[in-house]
């Protein structure tokens, strides 16, 4: 018996409820893709439009998307065509845009309503198909592309759909050039003009994986050839878990098939067999099985997320997140690699990378959350040059490669270091912890009234910086801690005399006040995380 629902997001609630049954529902979701033409508000965060299908992520909305993106074009403002490296919109016909999408539901239909309005605009396309973000990033380079759009929303639930546009240097697109998409895009919401659907006369395909493989073999920073012979010599054993998502078979198109890498969860799953499909220590669960199945010396073990740009590691004794990996990545790039630069790091990130660059003369670069801040570390004319870039929830980019985060890039790099070292990635850890400190990274927060949400908010927040200034003292646990350094990028960072640290910043999408701390001791995170909460409650108290 076929079950009524008033909208998608209900619908969405049943399938959650029973991924099993649900997949069947799956056919009145795209229904309500189809048919529902209620507006939504476009807002590109810091990695693409995102909504849920069938309720705002609809294929009208897209068409709208990509009609404001196409006025955008036409427009040729000057500012806006500098962000994209292109002299105007003829260029931009001219060198065209690659399309894709990861493999959720209906990610193939959203790109031919994308492909069909860039065509009819008399703007070259590629097809992608199913493929991951990075890809996307180094295809623009290759094929000398002005931008790309790639439908995914990274690691959401399966009820989400994403919309990520990337400029000719492919990294994700910057607020001068997103600001005006959401602008012309919610301007058209609102007077709901009609946008017909037009199917592509054709799709000319792009095949991103070899493009992929010629650009790390060209730029230099990954030793492929190194890491085939360690694969191919050492007693050592490679897991990896695609969680059904668009990376499938692109480390065998890398490094071939070989009996020592395993690969979990490579199959078709749209919904992803009902968990959320993040690098997260749960999620984790499949790979540390197999490792500790595996009776070989080294063991390297990884997750992706279903479009590839974030990443999370385990050796099968500890799990490695990207807070202590990327300050590795830096370590094993300038020390055994030898290149020479600035780190650059979001805001929120562990300060064991601060402590190793500050014992090898590097400079480091604070910024805010979202990877799209990395950019001038980036560029190939930079006047500060990253080794590494890399931000705590998962993302990872190196010196010479792309400006978008990239998990392939990091699990190469993980191979790599294995290869160098001859060590497991916790024992390398270890290593380097034991000369440069120890630091113990987390983060938390509290919910607060929805009234509160935006201006209010920071005001608030905000107070927090004239309060704790440098030089402040305050009671942390059972111990008195100086105010070393205070960091306004994002939100207020509290750095401490020893070290430890702690940061308070409104989130962008809900109603709540994220806490990130850094304690020296495990022990001592605890006695961090009460103090942001007590500073955080007596603002909000003011």
């Amino acid at each position: 018996m076929t079950r009524e629902f008033r909208d998608a997001a209900s619908c969405w609630k049943a399938i959650a409820a029973d991924v099993t049954a649900g997949r069947d529902l799956l056919i009145q979701i795209e229904q309500f893709a189809r048919e529902n033409a209620e507006p939504t508000t476009v807002v590109f965060g810091t990695s693409g439009w995102r909504g849920e299908i069938g309720t705002d992520f609809t294929f009208r909305n897209i068409r709208i998307v990509t009609a404001a993106i196409i006025e955008m074009f036409r427009g040729s403002d000057p500012g806006v065509m500098q962000a994209m490296g292109v002299s105007g919109f003829d260029e931009i016909k001219r060198r065209g845009v690659i399309v894709g999408h990861d493999n959720r539901f209906l990610g193939r239909e959203f790109a031919m309503e994308v492909l069909g309005l860039l065509q009819q605009a008399g703007i070259r396309t590629w097809y992608a198909g199913e493929a991951p973000t990075p890809e996307f990033s180094a295809g623009i380079e290759m094929l000398r592309a002005a931008c790309s759009i790639n439908l995914t929303p990274s690691h959401n639930p399966a009820n989400y759909a994403g919309f990520k546009f990337n400029p000719s240097d492919g990294g994700p697109a910057g607020s001068e050039i997103t600001s005006l998409i959401e602008a012309i895009a919610n301007r058209m919401m609102r007077q709901q003009p009609r946008i017909d659907a037009l199917p592509p006369a054709a799709t000319e395909p792009v095949d991103l994986p070899a493009l992929y493989r010629a650009y790390i073999r060209e730029r230099g920073t990954l030793d492929v050839d190194k890491i085939l012979s360690f694969l191919r010599t050492a007693d050592c054993v490679v897991c990896i878990d695609n969680v059904h998502g668009a990376t499938r078979g692109r480390i065998q198109q890398i490094l071939g098939e070989d009996p020592k890498i395993t690969y979990l969860r490579t199959g078709d799953d749209l919904l992803f067999g009902g968990v959320a499909p993040e690098p997260s220590e749960k999620n984790m669960a499949g790979v540390e099985q197999a490792l500790k199945a595996s009776g070989a010396a080294l063991k390297l073990g990884v997750i992706m997320d279903p479009d590839g740009d974030r990443i999370r590691f385990s050796d099968g004794r500890m799990q490695i997140p990207m807070n202590y990996f990327g300050a590795m990545a830096l370590h094993f790039l300038h020390v055994h690699k030898g290149f020479r630069g600035v780190v650059a790091k979001s805001v929120g990130t562990s300060n064991l990378v601060n402590a190793i660059a500050g014992r090898l003369g590097i400079p480091v670069r604070e910024t805010k959350v979202g990877f799209k801040n990395f950019r001038p570390y980036m560029l190939k004319d930079a006047a500060e040059r990253a080794i590494v870039v890399f931000e705590e929830s998962d993302g990872i980019s190196g010196y010479r490669h792309t400006l978008e985060k990239d998990a392939l890039f990091g699990l190469l790099l993980a191979v790599e270091m294995m290869a160098a070292t001859g060590q497991n990635l916790s024992g390398y850890l270890t290593s380097i912890m034991d000369e440069f400190g120890y630091y113990y990274p987390d983060r938390s927060g509290i919910t607060v009234d929805k009234d509160l949400v935006g201006e209010p908010l920071l005001r608030k927040l905000s107070a927090l910086r004239g309060q704790y200034a440098a030089g402040t003292s305050l009671m942390i646990g059972s111990e008195v801690r100086t105010v070393q350094q205070v960091i306004s990028v994002d939100g207020t960072k509290l750095v401490f005399d020893d070290g430890s640290w702690l940061m308070i910043r409104p989130s962008g999408t809900e109603p709540k006040v994220r806490f990130y701390i850094e304690a020296r001791t495990e022990e001592g995170k605890k006695a961090v995380f009460d103090t942001a909460e007590r500073m955080t409650r007596e603002a909000l108290a003011d």
